[in-house]
C-alpha cells in the first residue's frame, strides 16, 4: 500500500484576488466585466496551483554564457474545464501554461439530487503520469469536482489539483471524504472559503450561478 497523502486546501491570500473577487459578487457586474475578472482572478489563482508543477532541468545559452534553468517536463499538463462554466476559466490558466494539454468534460448537477452526471467526455483515454488541473468555478456540493478528478484518476492520473473561484465547507468535506483513500496527491485551489450552502445547494454568500453570470441564463 503506496503512501497516501491527505487532500490539501489554499484560499490564496493577495489583496488583487480579494478585489477581484469582490467585484465578481457584486449582482451590479455585468457579463463581459465578470468574464474579464474572472479571466484575471485565474490568472492569478494559477499562479499559486502551478507551484508544483513538474519540471525538468536544461541548460541554455545566453548572449554571454550556458545557464542552469528548467522547462515543463513531460508528459505535458493537462487542464480540464468543466463545462461550460469552467471555459470561463481556460484562458486565465493557459496564459501562464500555454504548452499545456487541454481536455473538457461536460457535467451537470442534477438539482433534484444535486448529483453530477456527465454528458461529453473529450479527454485522453490514458493519463498515467499526468497532472492535471481542472477548472469549476463553484465548489459546492462537491459531487460534480469529485466525479470529474475521478474520472481523470481512473485514466492514470497522478496528480489533480483544482482550481475553484469560490468553495463551500460542505463541498470540501466531502472531497476530503471521497478521496480519503487514494494515493493520488489532490488540491484545491480557491480565491476564498465562503460560509454554507443554502437548501438549493448554492455558495453563500457566494455570486451566483458562475455559468450565468459568464454567458447569460440560457
Amino acid at each position: 500500500m503506496g503512501y497516501r497523502v491527505p487532500m490539501q486546501t489554499l484560499a490564496v491570500d493577495h489583496p488583487l484576488v480579494a478585489h477581484k473577487l469582490t467585484t465578481l459578487r457584486d449582482v451590479r457586474t455585468d457579463s463581459p466585466t465578470f468574464r474579464r475578472l474572472a479571466d484575471e482572478l485565474v490568472t492569478l489563482l494559477a499562479y499559486e496551483a502551478t507551484r508544483d508543477v513538474r519540471v525538468a532541468e536544461v541548460t541554455v545559452q545566453t548572449p554571454l554564457a550556458d545557464a542552469p534553468g528548467v522547462r515543463l517536463a513531460s508528459p505535458k499538463p493537462l487542464v480540464v474545464p468543466i463545462l461550460r462554466a469552467g471555459l470561463g476559466m481556460l484562458d486565465g490558466m493557459t496564459r501562464l501554461l500555454p504548452t499545456a494539454e487541454v481536455g473538457f468534460l461536460g457535467m451537470i448537477r442534477d438539482e433534484g439530487t444535486l448529483q453530477a452526471q456527465t454528458y461529453a467526455t473529450r479527454l485522453p483515454d490514458d493519463l498515467s503520469g499526468r497532472q492535471c488541473y481542472v477548472l469549476d468555478p463553484m465548489l459546492a456540493t462537491g459531487g460534480t469536482l469529485a466525479a470529474a478528478i475521478q474520472l481523470l484518476i481512473d485514466r492514470g492520473a497522478t496528480d489533480v489539483t483544482a482550481l475553484c473561484l469560490l468553495a463551500a465547507p460542505e463541498g470540501l468535506k466531502y472531497l476530503e471524504a471521497v478521496f480519503e483513500g487514494t494515493n493520488a496527491p489532490i488540491r484545491v485551489v480557491t480565491a476564498a472559503v465562503d460560509s454554507h450552502l443554502n437548501e438549493q445547494g448554492f455558495i453563500v454568500p457566494g455570486l451566483g450561478d458562475a455559468g450565468d453570470r459568464l454567458y447569460g441564463v440560457v
